[in-house]
Formats: C-alpha cells, structure tokens, sequence
C-alpha cells in the first residue's frame, strides 16, 4: 500500500494516493515512514491540521527526523503563542553546528513568522549552505543550455513550415519557482471547462523521446529542434491523458516549462501559455528560502540565484521576440494587487468565459502538491511581495550580480 501511495503521488494522482497511505497507515500505525506518508497526503489534500497532528506525533516518536519539522512549519503561519521554536533550538543545541538543511529551513520559517529576521536569516544562510555543498551541480551547465535554446529555436527554427498536433488546447503556466504560478493554477483550475494537471514531466519526456539517444545536452536540444512536432505534440497530449486528464481543457503549471516554449508553440499550435514574473530580488529571495524536495539546485546560493535568473531573462526576451502575444506575462504584483481585472485577462487569453468561482481559487478542493501547498488555500495576501526588502543588506550578492547584468532591480 505504501509503495503505490508512492507511485500515485509521483503520478500526481493524490487521492488515490492519500487512499493508500490512509489505508497503509491504519495495518501498521507503528510504521513511522507510513505515518511521514500520511502527513505528506494529508497535506496534499488541504487537511492540514490532520497534517500537522500526525508530524507532532512524528516528531515525538523520532526527534531526528528533520523533514518531518520542516513540512510542519510550513503548514501554518506560526505566532508567539503556537510556534515551535524552543523545541527545535533544544534539538539544534547537541549537533554542534551541523545542522541538516531541513531544521535549518524549519527555524528559518518560523523565525521569519514571529519577525526575527535576522536570526530567521542566520538559519537560512546555513541551511542553504549545507544543502549547496551536498550537491554536484554547476550553473554554467544550464545557463549553456539556454544559451543552446535560444540558438536552436530561433529565426531558421520559427521559419520552416511545421504542422503541429492543433487538436488540443493545453494551457502551460510557466516561470521561476515561487513567482505564482501555483496561484494561477489554482485560479484557472476553478472554471468549469478547466482541471489542473500540476506539474508535470510529460513534456520533457516527450522531449527526449522525439530526440532520441543523444551523448549530451546541448546535442538533445539540436535534435529536438529537427524534431516532428506534430508528432511530438501528439506524444504529450497522448500521455497527459493517458494519466487521467479528462476536462476539455487542462493546465500543466510545470514552472521551467519556460524552456520549451519555442517547442510548444510549434507542437502544440492552439496551446495557451502564461507566464508569471515577478521582481527579481522578491523572487530569488523566495526561491533561497524554499528547502525543495528536487530539482532547482541553483536555489541554494545567491550567485547561482543570480546567473540563472539572468540566462532565464535572456531566454524570456528571446521567446516574445519570436511569439509576440502567443505569451501571455502576468505580474504576481498585479494579480495581488487586482486579482479580478487579472483573472479576466488570464481567462480572455485562454478563450474561457468569465466564471466567477476563479476569483474564490482559495475554496479550490483538488489536491496540491507543491511548495505552495499550504499558502494557496489561503485568500490573496500582501505580505510577501515587499518582504525582501527587509533584508536587503543579506542579498547583496544577488543584487550586485543582477545589477552588474543589467537588471532593473528598482
């Protein structure tokens, strides 16, 4: 039970997957991997309090499972009254220094709620740095392969007379992490015609299927722009419903989608795509102080921050030159500051009817699973869209590296 819980959730099937490990849980309430899996569907699935309540019981069964402290302090904003803090400094106190990430991120959270910034920063910075130095990673590799994009996708590529799979209209919602596309997901997936997909790998393994064998990166994307991109259209939207899509219309909200646009565009005629900006400090500071569970290793280091936003801007640029009004960009500070005259364009731009449940994307029922789990089941809030600026002085290396590049950081 727990091993198709797992494979459930890495299908995005959440409900099936809560049903599992619910199930799994109930065999074996000693199992405290089954209870960690609860916890993670339960949140999934909008209960957090159930979630909550099951990572307290986590946590006082195994005190060294940091994850588990992680997840819960996220949960919820944390106050002076109900915070969690003294326990984790106790538990911080024997490890000399040697902090995994996950504590570090979970102090770093709740400080940051109880207004400690300073000390919520200290946490982050150590955290980040520990979870840096665990991984092989260097940016130049993808800031090459952005580079490799814009010059296989360009003027020759948008020139030749393609026929994509024009029978589908998928919706792709792309951008950095943590700039909102999660939110207009959620606001989309409200309409009636409309369900949310999440992210999803269906796109890039459709890639690499219509690339076929190639020995590295940069010849993958040469091959792929000689692609079929009918064929390759077809490949994906086969594959997005064979997964269980089934409204007229679904949205995949996979954030570095972004890359693929020129292919989307081409494979995908009739696809809508939105992108999601937001200001660069707000946003690398947003992804700094995000513990993700995969992908996005260029989030735990300001310069890394800096260098891929800068090639990710590039690439932007590069796609609206060639796809003009085919890209859609929505400013998170304009969908906060205005959710419905956003939401109108957002819809107009998917040739959707108004529906006034997408304004009430808060009530939204369907499963989630990212790191904005617990915030979008909250309505609209302000409060981090200036919240950078209270540490700028700790971001000098991301400012002075988007500065030094041109970047309007203003």
């Amino acid at each position: 039970l727990r091993r198709a819980a797992e494979t459930y959730t890495h299908l995005g099937a959440h409900a099936e997957a809560d049903r599992c490990a619910q199930a799994a849980r109930a065999l074996r309430p000693d199992d405290l991997d089954g209870l960690f899996q609860a916890a993670s569907c339960a949140l999934a699935m909008g209960r957090l309090e159930e979630a909550e309540t099951a990572l307290d019981e986590l946590i006082s069964r195994q005190p060294s499972d940091f994850d588990a402290y992680y997840n819960r302090a996220t949960l919820r904003t944390q106050t002076p009254q109900r915070n969690h803090v003294a326990a984790m400094e106790a538990a911080l106190a024997p490890l000399a220094g040697n902090a995994p990430p996950a504590l570090s991120y979970a102090l770093a959270k709740e400080y940051e709620d109880l207004g400690e910034i300073e000390r919520s920063f200290d946490h982050l910075e150590r955290g980040a740095a520990a979870r840096r130095r665990a991984l092989a990673y260097d940016v130049q590799a993808d800031v090459s392969a952005m580079n490799d994009i814009a010059g296989q996708f360009g003027g020759a590529f948008f020139a030749r007379d393609t026929e994509g799979f024009a029978d589908e209209a998928p919706i792709f919602v792309v951008g950095l992490p943590r700039s909102g596309t999660t939110l207009v997901d959620r606001i989309l997936s409200r309409h009636a015609r409309v369900e949310s997909r999440g992210e999803l790998n269906d796109l890039p393994l459709a890639v690499m299927r219509a690339a076929g064998r190639t020995p590295d990166k940069a010849q993958r994307i040469a091959a792929t722009a000689k692609a079929d991109m009918r064929a390759l259209g077809a490949s994906y939207v086969r594959s997005v419903r064979g997964g269980g899509a089934s409204a007229p219309v679904f949205v995949d909200k996979t954030p570095l989608n972004f890359l693929y646009l020129g292919i989307i565009a081409r494979a995908l005629p009739s696809a809508k795509i939105v992108h999601l900006t937001r200001h660069p400090m707000a946003s690398g500071y947003a992804m700094l102080k995000t513990l993700f569970r995969m992908g996005y290793p260029f989030s735990y280091a300001q310069d890394d921050i800096a260098r891929y936003q800068v090639a990710y801007l590039g690439l932007m640029d590069h796609w609206r030159k060639h796809l003009g009004a085919h890209v859609l960009d929505v400013r998170y500070e304009d969908l906060v500051d205005d959710q419905e005259r956003q939401t109108r364009r957002l819809l107009a731009h998917c040739d959707l009817d108004w529906d006034d449940a997408c304004l009430s994307f808060n009530e939204a029922v369907s499963p989630i699973a990212t790191a904005s789990a617990a915030q979008v089941r909250r309505p609209l809030y302000r409060d981090s869209l200036d919240q950078w600026r209270g540490v700028a002085h700790r971001l000098a290396p991301l400012a002075d590296h988007l500065r030094a590049a041109g970047v309007d950081i203003t």
